[in-house]
């Protein structure tokens, strides 16, 4: 178990790290607020799940929950750069359901709803699994505390 934490953890990345989750978790996060709370504009669980269910993502209100808690909850992990990986992980996921589902068929560019923001999205997330927190990050901090470990050892 500690060796499968380590892997999850440990990151080289200094600065490039930083500037790649703190933008992307932003994004990701804001997005997921519209969707859970209804801030931003948004349309809240239950307009976004309305909408979730009629484009074929049902059931609409759980598709948005799981839509809008990856967003938010894994957006300000990546901020904070807490489960870096993990967070990027199921982020790609959702990115890449968007954007098959979602913005597929309508060309590439965002202006016709096209592809083109959400595999923006996808690849930096996607990079993130591999790159992880970085030393600049909540990972390294739990890395170097050891908390999992046994104290008598």
């Amino acid at each position: 178990m500690k060796n499968l934490i380590n892997k999850t953890l440990v990151s080289d990345a200094g600065w490039e790290a930083v500037i790649l989750r703190v933008p992307i978790g932003l994004i990701l996060a804001a997005h997921g607020s519209q969707k859970l709370f209804g801030w931003f504009g948004g349309y809240g669980l239950e307009g976004t799940g309305q909408w979730m269910a009629s484009v074929g993502l049902t059931p609409g209100f759980v598709m948005a929950l799981l839509a809008g808690s990856a967003e938010f909850f894994g957006g300000v992990a990546l901020i904070l750069g807490l489960l870096t990986r993990t967070a990027a992980a199921i982020n790609a996921v959702t990115m890449l359901v968007a954007l098959l589902w979602v913005h597929w068929g309508h060309g590439f560019f965002l202006d016709t709803h096209g592809i083109e923001y959400a595999l923006a999205l996808l690849s930096a997330s996607a990079a993130l699994v591999f790159i992880g927190g970085g030393q600049y990050s909540l990972d390294r901090y739990l890395l170097d505390a050891k908390l999992w470990e046994d104290k008598d050892e």
